[in-house]
């Protein structure tokens, strides 16, 4: 099952996950990656499982 946001080709950092939110959304990218890393040091939010999920969920930026 993928969905239909694409990961980043130009935009990343590892896999282009919050680059590709950040780009479908029109959101900041810096400021993304800032509030995914606040959200992944706290205990309620697993942020390394939620970043895999999203990067085998995310279709890959060179599928056309």
């Amino acid at each position: 099952m993928k969905i239909n946001i694409r990961r980043s080709a130009s935009n990343r950092v590892f896999a282009g996950v919050l680059g590709g939110l950040a780009e479908h959304y029109n959101w900041n990218a810096n400021v993304t990656r800032l509030l995914f890393i606040v959200l992944a040091v706290t205990p309620m939010f697993p942020g390394i499982i939620a970043y895999l999920v999203l990067w085998l969920l995310m279709k890959d930026p060179s599928e056309a």
